[in-house]
């Protein structure tokens, strides 16, 4: 895990549904030289959100800045709970904190795996993946390739085991007051999972947390807008 000698606070980067360390790659190895930086690979054989951060705590260092993307925000609230004393700061980026509204969540994420058991994974993915993308940004050479490859490459049983752990998921509103260290709050101005209004409300509910909403991106925000996503960072990791 140690990726750079620098005394500043590591960084660890949690990625989300079906998605890898490449998800953060672009801020990644922005990052690196600053500080140690650790985009975790997936979550390995956990199949709830609680052990996919006790897998993460398991591997971090003492103390460290955690940023989660989209699933990744919320095992990165369940590290939270679990070790608040060991986070610097906390970046909650393309994600969401309610609970499933109704049994409709659940119909369509084993909807779509059903897909992928009839058809394979290239069929859910062609079904899961465009929506998550602004589509202006469906166009840009390589983007779908590469994400649909990185999703690939999770595989379905991986798919299987993250929707159960979503649809699963523990109430973590109310820890939301609770956090007091500096906090990013960001995604995509074009997100129709993540909303910006979904965001305005999680920054609202976190004590002197910054909101950044960022324009031309849809939910994969650190892939489609790089440079805004590695800048936003940036800014986060130097309050003081």
């Amino acid at each position: 895990m140690h990726d750079s000698t620098s005394s500043a606070t590591p960084l660890l980067l949690l990625p989300g549904l079906i998605c890898d360390a490449r998800i953060w790659a672009p801020q990644a190895d922005a990052l690196r030289g600053a500080r140690e930086v650790h985009a975790v690979n997936g979550y390995g054989e956990a199949d709830s959100l609680g052990a996919m951060a006790e897998s993460v705590l398991a591997k971090a260092p003492q103390r460290f800045a955690l940023a989660g993307h989209s699933m990744g925000g919320r095992v990165a609230l369940e590290v939270f709970r679990r070790a608040p004393e060991r986070i610097e700061r906390l970046a909650l980026v393309s994600t969401g904190v309610h609970l499933p509204r109704s049994e409709k969540e659940a119909e369509g994420r084993f909807k779509l795996l059903e897909r992928g058991v009839e058809q394979g994974m290239d069929a859910l993915i062609d079904a899961w993946l465009p929506p998550m993308v602004w589509e202006p940004n469906r166009l840009v050479p390589g983007l779908m390739d590469h994400m649909a490859q990185m999703c690939a490459d999770m595989g379905l049983d991986t798919y299987e085991r993250q929707i159960r752990a979503m649809i699963a998921r523990p109430e973590v509103e109310s820890l939301l007051a609770t956090i007091t260290c500096p906090t990013l709050v960001a995604t995509g101005r074009h997100d129709e999972w993540a909303s910006p209004a979904q965001h305005e409300d999680i920054a609202a509910k976190i004590p002197g947390s910054r909101l950044q909403i960022i324009e031309e991106a849809g939910h994969m925000l650190p892939l489609e807008r790089p440079q805004y996503m590695t800048d936003a960072l940036v800014s986060w990791l130097n309050i003081a």
